[in-house]
């Protein structure tokens, strides 16, 4: 089996390193990858037309390719050409592709219209106002801290804003602030016309990656957890992978700007057996009954933004695709093939699929560039100590990195991962430090506290 897989993060490395320990997969191309995936064993980079993934003219060439090259299996990484209709575009040449239609993919490409989706089908998130009118969106924020005064408030774009679209307000200024500039001045662009004004909901964060299998509507779709089989006929499956957390802010105990991800764990301590069965019945559940009933052709990973306070879950947001630097830590502990699990999303099988994971930890913190989350130095060059990378046990994982000719340079915010598996926790975190300890590049930067208590806090 060929394989492509669509996008250049710390994502798509490590999607592609799990496809190559596959016996069924024996080429994986990755559009256009970075210069971690052109070293990975089966791999191979391939330039996209134009550099945007998401411009029409690439994903026609980019499905052109695929259909010459007899590519069986293409999945698509960031959320950006799968709001610009990727998959439709794949799934209208008969190529086999894993990702949502670009009608589900509003699921994330408009805030608007998730919190809509969630309202309408009962899943449980915080209380919010949805508006493109910048008077209405400034009385409703005065009304709120007048009546409920510390609480925040979250000010969030509607549209998709590369992780810059959310402000937790902690005061009135604050939150005017944030209106003027997303909506009055459109610091974001079209991203910013419409806000969604969200209620702050206490508590800690926990993400839920999963596999989605929905053709569309048709008969009672059900949930499936791992080793559970759907009732017959339901018109498709959501299987949970294990539970994951981001560190979303730059510098050690949760303090500095936010980031795109500063690291991940898996799976989180706290989303115990009564929080997982509260996610199951009071957001997993009406999802996927939602998507069913919009009749959404959906057939490939959701992310679940859990916020979690005495084993009481809602959801904060959902992604159609598998987040990062999320995914550097739970591909590590997945013990069945990835191909196959993507053969079950497709076929329809997905709800008896037996997902298999190991019995351990991850750990994955993330190296940045100097200057990161703000304007950031780049062409720097990166070097491995690889005889102490390979004691550490830890996996490299590249994002912003890039060949130049045989060596490594910075090409990006976030620079790589290092990814680390063990029996426990703490272990876990050993030696994926030990593994960061293997890199070096000048302005090289890293939270020193992913794994720990007070990192999430």
């Amino acid at each position: 089996m060929k394989v492509l897989i669509i996008g250049s993060g710390g994502r798509e490395h490590a999607l592609a390193w799990k496809f190559a320990q596959s016996d069924r997969v024996e080429r994986v191309f990755v559009a256009p990858g970075n210069g971690g995936t052109a070293r990975e064993g089966k791999c191979r980079n391939l330039a996209v037309p134009g550099g945007d993934p998401a411009a029409p003219e690439a994903q026609e060439a980019l499905a052109t390719f695929a259909k010459a090259e007899g590519v069986e299996l293409t999945v698509i990484g960031p959320e950006a050409p799968l709001a610009a209709g990727i998959v439709d575009r794949f799934r209208a040449r008969g190529l086999a592709v894993v990702g949502p239609d670009a009608r589900a993919s509003v699921l994330e490409a408009s805030k608007a219209f998730s919190k809509a989706f969630m309202k309408k089908y009962g899943v449980r998130a915080a209380r919010s106002l949805s508006t493109s009118d910048i008077e209405k969106a400034l009385t409703h924020t005065r009304k709120h801290f007048a009546e409920k005064g510390a609480s925040p408030l979250a000010v969030k774009a509607d549209g998709l804003a590369a992780g810059k679209g959310v402000v937790v307000a902690a005061t009135l200024a604050e939150a005017e602030g944030a209106i003027r500039s997303f909506m009055g001045e459109l610091s974001l662009g079209e991203a910013g016309k419409t806000l969604v004004l969200e209620d702050f909901l206490s508590g800690t964060e926990v993400s839920v990656l999963a596999a989605v299998s929905v053709r569309g509507g048709g008969a009672a779709a059900s949930a499936a957890g791992a080793g559970t089989a759907a009732a017959p006929g339901a018109a498709g499956a959501i299987l949970p992978f294990v539970s994951a957390r981001d560190h979303k802010r730059r510098f050690e105990g949760a303090r500095g700007p936010n980031t795109g991800g500063m690291g991940a764990i898996a799976p989180v301590p706290d989303f115990t057996k009564a929080a997982a069965a509260d996610f199951r019945a009071a957001i997993l559940e009406p999802t996927l009954r939602g998507i069913a009933a919009e009749n959404f052709d959906y057939r490939g990973f959701i992310f679940f933004g859990l916020m979690i306070e005495n084993d009481r879950c809602s959801l904060l947001e959902y992604n159609v695709r598998l987040g990062d630097p999320e995914t550097e830590a739970v591909l590590p502990l997945m013990d069945s093939d990835l191909a196959e699990l993507c053969a079950a999303i497709l076929d329809g099988s997905l709800a008896s699929f037996p997902l298999e994971w190991k019995t351990a930890h991850c750990c994955a913190p993330v190296a940045v560039a100097d200057g990161y989350p703000g304007s950031y130095r780049k062409g720097d060059p990166i070097s491995v100590d690889t005889a102490a990378l390979e004691r550490s046990g830890a996996e490299i994982f590249f994002a912003g990195a890039a060949l130049d000719g045989d060596a490594l340079r910075t090409n990006g915010g976030r620079v790589l991962a290092v990814s680390a598996v063990a029996a426990d926790a703490d272990e876990a975190r050993r030696r994926a430090y030990a593994g960061m300890d293997a890199v070096r590049f000048a302005g090289m930067g890293y939270r020193k506290d992913i794994g720990t208590e007070t990192a999430a806090r």
